[in-house]
């Protein structure tokens, strides 16, 4: 994983709607790049341009750890890490820490605008000891916050896939025009 760029390239944002599926809300920018040069998490600002707020800072854009954490939480993964915040007091402290680091970045990536999300944290929670998003734990811990479930769920998933598989759909786009 590579830390991003700056703001997104055409490039970025035709690989980004390619690998959700859909445009990406409001502003943002590349966050990280994985080993093959492809966005794997993006930065979005705090404010959608109609004023709404948007208080998901990192957003997971790799198919293939979208794809493996969608599986975690199928089976339960966000009740299980909600468990073991409630009973690990050591586990429970850092991610205080890392809920705090991702509202103070959050902020700052709102350059100037008030942050209309600043009673929330990771994945939009107002408790940053509840988990209901593992996609957000990991995209954060991804972007450089010392996230402990986003920790946990990259030594279980690891940090890329080996097949580049976004080289993939950029050619089945290709393919499809």
């Amino acid at each position: 994983m590579v830390a991003g760029t700056g703001k997104a390239t055409p490039a970025d944002a035709v690989m980004v709607e390619l690998q959700l599926g859909r445009a990406p809300r409001g502003e943002w920018r590349v966050a990280v790049r994985c080993r093959y040069d492809f966005p794997q998490v993006i930065a979005t600002a705090p404010q959608l341009v109609d004023g709404s707020p948007f208080p998901t800072l990192h957003w997971l854009t790799c198919p293939f750890l979208v794809e493996a954490i969608d599986g975690l939480e199928s089976a339960g993964g966000a009740d299980e890490w909600a468990e073991r915040l409630a009973s690990d007091p050591s586990f429970a402290e850092r991610m205080l820490a890392a809920d705090a680091h991702y509202r103070a970045l959050r902020t700052a990536e709102g350059r100037g605008c008030a942050d209309l999300c600043a009673g929330v944290g990771v994945a939009g929670q107002q408790d940053p000891l509840a988990t209901k998003c593992l996609h957000a734990h990991l995209a954060a811990r991804l972007a450089g916050i010392d996230d402990p479930v986003g920790e946990s769920l990259l030594e279980t998933v690891g940090d890329a896939c080996e097949d580049s598989r976004c080289g993939n759909l950029t050619c089945l786009r290709e393919e499809r025009d």
